[in-house]
């Protein structure tokens, strides 16, 4: 589980920009969103640089916790 959809919301931007801001598609973004796929750990880091880039205050952990510390 990981909690991109939490975060890219609260930065109050849609799917597609912020696949725009890491240099995606918008389906690759669902698809992580929706735990369809998992990102590799360079994946990982490019998803916490594009929320930081779009202003969102968060580390590594908060957007993809340890099992079972997952935001409600």
């Amino acid at each position: 589980m990981n909690n991109i959809a939490q975060l890219r919301k609260k930065a109050g931007v849609s799917q597609a920009a912020f696949a725009s801001v890491i240099g995606w598609g918008q389906s690759r973004i669902a698809n992580y969103e929706l735990n369809y796929r998992t990102p590799s750990l360079a994946d990982c880091r490019l998803i916490v640089a594009g929320l930081e880039k779009l202003g969102c205050q968060c580390t590594f952990d908060d957007v993809f916790p340890p099992s079972g510390n997952q935001a409600a």
